[in-house]
């Protein structure tokens, strides 16, 4: 049996972050290139509560996104129905929302689309491993239902992206 292409559902932390560090569009243009790419050709997406997360601060990083070609997806009924899954299979799973400080309010809608589009779920949270912790993080609550989770590097990584240096001036 052929399994379906691989498909990626990136969370907000992962273009913030890059942005802001790593991969600053100055420092690393060929990523959101390749970002670009993957959109096109359906390899990633993000939920519309994602971009909405990332648009309600106008900086570069809203300009670009709005100008990318990198699917949104939409709240329909089936993806409302994989979020009530998330929210019955555990009691936990309703501290994935932090309402007290209106942060992550995107975060079960990014498991529940990629439940939906059976899609990995990219993100640099970390997993809670305190027993007694009442966090909860998004690889908590994917290993729970059962979504594939991984970080942007490991994301690279499974798709086979390699960077290599490039020196403009003849540096070296």
């Amino acid at each position: 049996m052929i399994e379906p292409p691989k498909i990626y559902c990136l969370d907000a932390n992962v273009l913030i972050q890059a942005w802001q560090k790593y991969y600053s569009i100055n420092l690393c243009p060929n990523y959101w290139d390749l970002l670009n790419e993957l959109g096109e050709r359906r390899k990633i997406f993000i939920p519309e509560i994602v971009k909405d997360e990332i648009v309600s601060k106008e900086d570069d990083l809203t300009k670009w996104l709005k100008a990318s070609k990198i699917p949104i997806e939409k709240i329909d009924d089936i993806v409302i129905s994989k979020w009530h899954e998330i929210q019955d299979a555990n009691h936990l799973h309703k501290f994935l929302v932090d309402n007290t400080k209106n942060r992550s309010l995107a975060d079960p809608w990014l498991i529940a689309h990629s439940m939906k589009l059976k899609a990995t779920v990219v993100t640099k949270e970390s997993k809670v491993t305190d027993p007694s912790s009442k966090k909860i993080r998004i690889p908590n609550v994917c290993e729970n239902m059962n979504v594939t989770c991984i970080d942007d590097f490991e994301f690279l990584e499974d798709i086979g992206i390699r960077f290599e240096a490039f020196f403009e001036n003849n540096l070296l």
